[in-house]
């Protein structure tokens, strides 16, 4: 894989998804419709999957690309692919609560070792650059043209006084039972994987998630999570979360900062 381009092509298509994302969120009214697993989808996922792919598939012709919104890509496997969830957060966008993400992650042999993660109505842009270290960009996010990053790394955790970050939209009492293991200073709410980046950008310590998930789901975040110096782990026994899993479906997980002290399921 050439990452310099993939860097380049990954980063284009999320702005250029999030920007179809917000011109349908901020129109009058826009359709939802069901899908068969009950999750809702808009005419944005659609849009946003359409132009996304677009994009990958021009630039990496030989690479597997899994989407959540085309489920014939489901049953196909790869030691290498590319993997999206053009919109992650689809209640929240329903609900107008801004909190949702376009993901595009690189999968090699089981791990997430890129990836890009854009939340448009938040205004705030993740992704690991071509070396694999992991940045925040600032700036108008022009198409061509990268704006100033920053660097962004975990926290060093206090085990005493740990920030932890949980779903809005999935929050439950089996998690709320985990959470109280620890030795809580603060709680923060988000939605969609912006939960990851604020584990990576040292603004949360920890993020257990108990509760289903699917690849598409985390593997940007927590590409960005990895570069940025943190874990992601199975919730039962604690070894890494890996991708390319039957259906591409998420056991239970947690993300942290090393130095947290994690406690048992």
């Amino acid at each position: 894989m050439d990452f310099e381009l993939l860097e380049q092509v990954a980063r284009r298509a999320a702005l250029e998804a999030g920007a179809k994302i917000m011109e349908i969120y901020n129109s009058d009214d826009f359709e939802v419709k069901t899908k068969s697993d009950a999750s809702p989808v808009t005419e944005a996922d659609e849009a946003a999957d359409a132009l996304i792919w677009d994009r990958l598939s021009a630039a990496f012709p030989d690479t597997l690309i899994v989407t959540e919104e085309q489920a014939d890509s489901h049953s196909q496997t790869a030691d290498t692919f590319l993997i999206v969830d053009p919109l992650d957060g689809t209640k929240e966008f329903v609900k107008r609560r801004g909190e949702f993400t376009v993901n595009i992650a690189y999968v090699e042999n089981g791990v997430p070792i890129r990836g890009v993660v854009y939340a448009p109505a938040k205004g705030r842009l993740f992704y690991t650059d071509a070396s694999g270290a992991s940045v925040e960009e600032t700036g108008d996010f022009d198409l061509d043209q990268a704006g100033p990053v920053k660097p962004i790394s975990v926290s060093t955790p206090d085990n005493d006084a740990l920030v932890v970050v949980a779903s809005k939209s999935h929050r439950d009492q089996a998690t709320d039972d985990y959470i109280a293991k620890y030795n809580v200073k603060d709680m923060t709410s988000a939605g969609s994987s912006l939960k990851l980046c604020l584990v990576a950008t040292g603004e949360a310590d920890l993020y257990p998630r108990v509760g289903r998930t699917m690849e598409w789901d985390t593997a940007a975040g927590h590409a960005v999570v990895l570069g940025a110096g943190g874990r992601v782990v199975r919730f039962d026994d604690h070894t890494d979360l890996t991708y390319g899993k039957p259906i591409y479906e998420n056991p239970f997980f947690i993300v942290y900062a090393p130095g947290v002290d994690l406690k048992g399921a």
